[in-house]
């Protein structure tokens, strides 16, 4: 279940970096580190995107100065859902950078139905390859259009998959179908217009900082019905429950007309 995560900004003009995913998920580790049921104090089924509000750029990063934020929280266990926004509804005042935001409401997204073939985006990047102390291959670039990158990310899916406990060890092995066909026209425009869809990007595990290359473009996944369910619930990749992965429908963003809101993505 996809859920939208109202906040009141309290001081509009306020920023945070422009890729600042490892912000919230330092919040969520501390809520669920020090929250008061500690067997989800482990938890990481989950993946959310970044903050979405009407914003501008500067060299600081995204200022907001919309008077409400939005955080899309993705999770398929419902009392690890309800546990984590009663947790988030307790706090009064939550500082993300710069930004003070009061929690406001809750609105679940309806939910979809995808077949073998999905025009998709990313409104967080896509990690294909784990990040690891000390070790630069995390962040080696490979070609979103090569069979390497779609073949790291099925066997990624796959290992996820598994480890949920949700599926039968006859129904993994079905799931041989996995292309992803990246959006070559939007790829062009990008590299055409000098703007980058992908990047180096922080995250922390045990406050041991790591860095990784992550992939924001539209795409289609060709794909077993449940596997595209569970990416679209789960996320695609490496570090979802850190903000990684996300992804929506090309028809639910209209930001996927314009190239020039590539910002809005990550």
């Amino acid at each position: 279940m996809r859920t939208r995560i109202i906040f009141s900004l309290k001081n509009r003009g306020a920023y945070v970096p422009f890729h600042h995913q490892f912000l919230l998920a330092q919040f969520i580790r501390g809520l669920l580190l020090f929250g008061p049921d500690q067997s989800f104090k482990d938890y990481s089924r989950f993946n959310f995107s970044g903050l979405k509000g009407q914003t501008k750029v500067s060299r600081k990063g995204l200022h907001f100065y919309s008077s409400k934020v939005t955080l899309v929280f993705s999770c398929a266990d419902p009392a690890f859902r309800n546990y984590l926004l009663g947790q988030i509804f307790g706090q009064k005042d939550i500082q993300i950078g710069s930004l003070h935001l009061v929690p406001d409401s809750v609105e679940d997204e309806p939910p979809v139905t995808l077949g073998e073939e999905s025009r998709l985006l990313c409104i967080s990047p896509v990690v294909p390859v784990p990040a690891g102390f000390n070790d630069d291959r995390g962040k080696r670039f490979i070609n979103p259009q090569s069979d390497e990158f779609s073949d790291l990310l099925y066997e990624s899916t796959l290992q996820r998959m598994e480890a949920s406990g949700r599926f039968t060890a006859e129904e993994l092995t079905a799931f041989y179908r996995f292309q992803i066909v990246p959006d070559a026209d939007y790829l062009n425009r990008m590299q055409e217009m000098g703007k980058k869809y992908a990047r180096i990007y922080p995250l922390y595990d045990n406050d041991v900082k790591f860095e990784v290359r992550g992939y924001t473009f539209p795409f289609t996944l060709y794909a077993a019905p449940q596997v595209q369910q569970f990416i679209y619930e789960n996320g695609l990749g490496y570090f979802c429950h850190k903000g990684f992965g996300m992804l929506d429908m090309v028809h639910n963003n209209p930001a996927y007309k314009n190239p020039r809101q590539d910002a809005a993505y990550a």
